[in-house]
C-alpha cells in the first residue's frame, strides 16, 4: 500500500515534498527528478524556490512526463515552455539537463524509444512527481492504459481535452495526441510522489489508493510500487476509508524516514 499523508492544504503539501527533494539533492547533486505539469505540482515548485536558494543545482537532471504532439515547443502551453517557465528558470536549473518528450511530427514514430533510452542513460528517475486526473489518469495515461506501457503516443480523451481547454483559446486548439511516459516507465522511478488537492480529486484518490488494481483507473498502478507516497489535502482525502489510520501512522512515523 502507498503511504498516504494528509495535510492541511496545498501549501503544506508543497513544503513537505520540497523538503524531500532538497534532501535528495543534498545527498545526490546530480539527482534525476520526474517533473509533472499542471496546477497540482506548483506548490512544490514554489516551495523549492526558497529551499534551493544558495544551493548548487547545476547538476540536477529532470524528465518531464509528457508533451503534446504537433504543438510548437515555443507555444506558451507546450510542456517544454511550461517546464521552462515554472521549473527551470525559477529554480535555476540547467535547461540542457531537463528533458521533455519530443512531440515533433517528423520524429514521432521513434520519439518514445528515444525518451526511454535517455531515461535509462541517466540512470533512471530518483523521484517522480505525479498528479492525478478526475478520471484517474497519471501523465497522459488515459483509462485502459497498460501497466507495462512505455513512453508512447496516446490519443487524449474528450474529458482530458476539455479539462485542458482552459489553457488554450478554445478546445479546438487542444491537440488530440500526446507523447507520454507509460505506466511501466513511471513505475521504474525509485520514489513516486502523487499529489492531489480538492474535493474534485477525492474519488480518483480513493480509487487509486484503496480500490482494485485496474487499467480503467491508471492511478491504481501506484499500488504496485515499493515506495509510493500520496500527499493530499483534507478535501482530496474525504473519500478515503482509512483516513484516520493514515493520519495515525504518519503522526507516529520516525522522522528519519522522510516520506
Amino acid at each position: 500500500m502507498a503511504e498516504v499523508v494528509i495535510v492541511e492544504n496545498a501549501e503544506a503539501a508543497g513544503a513537505l515534498v520540497a523538503q524531500e527533494i532538497v534532501e535528495l539533492i543534498d545527498g545526490r547533486p546530480d539527482a534525476v527528478l520526474g517533473l509533472a505539469t499542471g496546477s497540482t505540482p506548483l506548490p512544490v515548485y514554489q516551495a523549492l524556490r526558497e529551499r534551493l536558494a544558495g544551493r548548487d543545482v547545476s547538476q540536477v537532471r529532470g524528465f518531464a512526463l509528457d508533451e503534446y504532439v504537433g504543438l510548437d515547443p515555443a507555444h506558451s502551453e507546450s510542456y517544454r515552455s511550461v517546464i521552462t517557465r515554472e521549473v527551470v528558470e525559477p529554480l535555476g536549473l540547467d535547461p540542457r539537463r531537463i528533458h521533455v518528450p519530443n512531440g515533433a511530427q517528423e520524429t514521432i514514430q521513434h520519439a518514445g524509444a528515444d525518451y526511454e533510452e535517455a531515461i535509462d542513460a541517466a540512470g533512471g528517475v530518483d523521484l517522480q512527481i505525479l498528479g492525478i486526473g478526475t478520471d484517474g489518469h497519471i501523465g497522459f495515461n488515459e483509462p485502459g492504459s497498460s501497466f507495462a506501457s512505455r513512453t508512447r503516443v496516446k490519443t487524449l480523451t474528450e474529458q482530458t481535452r476539455e479539462d485542458n481547454a482552459r489553457f488554450f483559446d478554445s478546445i479546438d486548439d487542444v491537440p488530440r495526441h500526446c507523447i507520454t511516459q507509460g505506466l511501466g516507465t513511471i513505475l521504474r522511478a525509485r520514489h513516486l510522489v502523487l499529489l492531489a488537492f480538492g474535493e474534485g480529486k477525492a474519488q480518483a484518490v480513493a480509487d487509486a489508493v484503496e480500490g482494485p488494481l485496474s487499467a480503467i483507473l491508471p492511478g491504481s498502478a501506484i499500488q504496485l510500487h515499493p515506495h509510493a507516497t500520496v500527499v493530499v489535502d483534507e478535501a482530496a482525502a474525504s473519500k478515503l476509508a482509512l483516513a484516520d489510520y493514515y493520519r495515525y501512522t504518519f503522526a507516529n512515523k520516525p522522522s528519519w524516514q522522510g516520506i
